[in-house]
């Protein structure tokens, strides 16, 4: 009995039942959308984080680099030639391996880090720049004063002068990683995948061996098998790494007390990196790292996020804030259009609920009824809000509309970073490079059962609006409607 009076009812009321159903399908879709960009915005966003930190890599430790005092200077590269009298023709070549924009910490720190609570694992790694230059000095020559033209006594007009010579040199400048080879599942390296050779062996600690990004061996026309000389000293180029979003942490990937050796940094480190045992803890290990290791700081991939500005940081706060409150208001609207649709449909039926209850009907019964069509309504209404915004969400993910991350500034390499924390932070010669991500709208298991609770739960406050109505109706209502 009750649903067939339930099925007779939505079918000859079948106007009012759709404008209550759209109603709550378009904001049930409104919030689908909303969620599915927000998921987008935050997958957008762990791609640039990954391009920067290095995948399973929850902080890093460092030092940053202390302003120069009064009367101080930064380092700046300082390259010295030997003359070579007897062949002016000989090329000058020489290269400069410095420590990448900040403080070094002892290797030991490390260890000292892998100690404290909290903290899964730790490994550290050396970020420095290579600066090779490399030319000719080329000898002028002396050209004869030439003799006078007249005048009394002759001679010549002067004492002749140099022309040609000069130098002629061309500058090349690239990053370098040094890794810690028997813990290769954090850091940089980690965010490339080898697409050629291998990757280092757990026994190559200090191996004259390299692992090149595919950019920057295209670039130099480098592969497996050849050989890249750094400071004289020749690495065989064992594997070449693409990176999975972004650019490259490094150019070029070594051991790393190969990098120390190269650099003059002997077990000395740039970069901690730091795995927690549990993600929901990293806040407090952060706290506990900075408060037992002084001189530290600590950066984790949420305070790496706030550096990310541009297109994409503008979406993820529209996205997350205006709208979320863009589709509560919807939503509450909905509903309340819906109740006050379902009340002011059961004071058009007074004469019929009156009608019933004379005929036997409880009250409890009527207002089932009334909460049972709503129900019904809230349903139709949650399935076709999850069916337009699937199709929203899928006009996104077709289109893809390209973002733009514009991330802090790193230190003085081309705008590569090394070691998240650090690099938002800043130091000598630091820039900022902007990423390109293309925007998606992923739709999980979850997002649809919250529309399908949004769609019950407007049909509930629907049927409450209009069960509290019906409940109150009498039967004398219903005969003094009577003509």
């Amino acid at each position: 009995m009750f649903f067939t009076y339930l099925r007779r009812e939505l079918r000859r009321r079948r106007k009012a039942a759709l404008v209550v159903a759209s109603g709550l399908a378009l904001g049930i879709a409104l919030v689908i959308v909303v969620n599915s960009v927000s998921s987008g915005m935050n997958r957008a966003q762990d791609k640039v984080l990954e391009s920067l930190y290095g995948l399973g890599t929850d902080m890093t430790v460092t030092k940053a680099a202390a302003p120069p005092g009064e009367g101080e200077t930064t380092r700046r590269p300082r390259f010295e030639f030997d003359a070579q009298d007897d062949d002016d023709t000989a090329d000058q070549a020489r290269d400069l391996v410095m420590v990448q924009g900040f403080e070094t910490l002892a290797s030991s720190t490390v260890a000292q880090v892998g100690k404290q609570d909290g903290v899964g694992d730790a490994v550290g790694g050396l970020s420095v720049r290579v600066m090779k230059v490399n030319g000719q000095f080329r000898r002028g020559e002396a050209v004869p004063a030439q003799p006078r033209q007249g005048g009394p006594g002759g001679g010549t007009g002067g004492g002749g002068e140099v022309q040609g010579g000069g130098a002629a040199f061309d500058v090349d400048s690239y990053t370098a990683y040094g890794t810690d080879v028997t813990e290769q599942d954090l850091g940089p390296l980690t965010s490339s995948k080898i697409t050629s050779g291998r990757t280092f062996k757990a026994t190559e600690t200090n191996a004259k061996v390299v692992v090149l990004d595919s950019a920057y061996a295209k670039e130099k026309n480098l592969g497996v098998g050849k050989t890249l000389t750094i400071s004289k000293v020749p690495y065989q180029v064992i594997g070449i790494a693409t990176a999975d979003s972004g650019d490259a942490a490094a150019n070029v990937y070594l051991p790393l007390t190969q990098a120390q050796s190269l650099a003059g940094a002997k077990d000395k480190v740039t970069t901690v990196y730091v795995r927690a045992k549990d993600s929901q803890r990293i806040d407090a290990v952060k706290q506990t790292i900075r408060k037992n290791i002084s001189g530290t700081t600590v950066t984790t991939s949420a305070d790496l996020a706030d550096t990310v500005s541009g297109s994409l940081s503008t979406a993820s706060d529209l996205a997350s804030g205006v709208g979320k409150w863009l589709s509560i208001l919807v939503l509450v609207a909905a509903f309340l259009v819906a109740g006050l649709l379902t009340s002011s449909a059961v004071s058009r039926r007074v004469r019929e609920f009156g009608t019933l209850k004379a005929l036997g009907w409880k009250s409890g019964r009527v207002t089932r009824q009334v909460a049972g069509e709503a129900l019904a309504n809230g349903l139709f209404g949650g399935a076709l809000g999850i069916a337009l915004g699937l199709a929203g969400a899928w006009l996104i993910t077709t289109f893809s509309p390209t973002l733009t991350a514009q991330l802090g500034g790193g230190g003085a390499g081309g705008g590569r970073m090394f070691g998240a924390g650090p690099a938002v932070q800043g130091g000598p010669g630091s820039t900022s490079r902007a990423l390109d991500i293309a925007l998606t709208a992923p739709v999980s298991l979850t997002t649809i059962g919250l529309a399908v609770a949004l769609a019950v739960a407007g049909g509930l406050v629907a049927g409450g609006f209009g069960g509290w109505r019906a409940s109150r109706l009498r039967p004398a209502d219903a005969l003094r409607r009577v003509e």
